[in-house]
């Protein structure tokens, strides 16, 4: 777990980590969400949603965007609050824009996301909209207890929406947990406690 109340000359990167929504989070926007972080540095942050998938799949999207079928069935996932393009958070590293942590990659141009849609074999998700922050939001955000930040896995990344939040809330419990117990001087006499 980051600690995020370390005062450094330097601004700390998110990019590759994963912002979990805490109950203080006061915009419902990213109500129990999970969010992996793409992009930040002191101009701000980027990231996407990945617990929101919707009603639609990418089979109707690509009917409306494309000449070509697309046979994917798998949900369109709203990535936040701000419009933007389809983005891909992807593990075809033929197609990648970013490399976001080791293995996980980032596409937004058409002919890498036609490619993606169309690989059965490796994981994806596509995302409509993103998650956005000012320079310097993010960081008040975090001071003020709303986000608790872990590194991203490619599990977490590729997990089931349904259950991410509680996961990955449960593991930063557990971390501050055993950090507080290694932490905690233990007395010599058990019958002191």
């Amino acid at each position: 777990t980051l600690n995020v109340h370390e005062r450094s000359t330097t601004m700390r990167s998110l990019a590759g980590h994963l912002l979990v929504a805490s109950p203080r989070l006061p915009d419902e926007n990213f109500y129990r969400t999970v969010v992996l972080i793409i992009h930040h540095n002191e101009q701000g942050a980027i990231g996407v949603v990945l617990n929101r998938p919707t009603g639609s799949t990418i089979r109707e999207v690509w009917e409306e965007l494309s000449d070509e079928p697309c046979e994917c069935d798998e949900p369109i996932n709203v990535g936040g609050p701000v419009s933007g393009p389809l983005m891909a958070i992807h593990t075809n590293a033929d197609c990648s824009e970013t490399e976001i942590l080791p293995g996980v990659f980032f596409a937004t141009h058409r002919d890498r996301l036609n490619e993606i849609v169309r690989e059965t074999d490796l994981p994806f998700r596509i995302y409509n909209g993103y998650s956005g922050w000012a320079p310097g939001q993010l960081e008040s955000e975090l001071k003020a207890g709303g986000w608790m930040v872990i590194p991203a896995t490619i599990d977490y990344v590729f997990g089931d929406p349904d259950t991410m939040w509680r996961q990955a809330s449960q593991e930063i419990g557990k971390e501050i947990t055993n950090s507080l117990l290694h932490d905690a001087a233990a007395p010599d006499d058990p019958s002191c406690n």
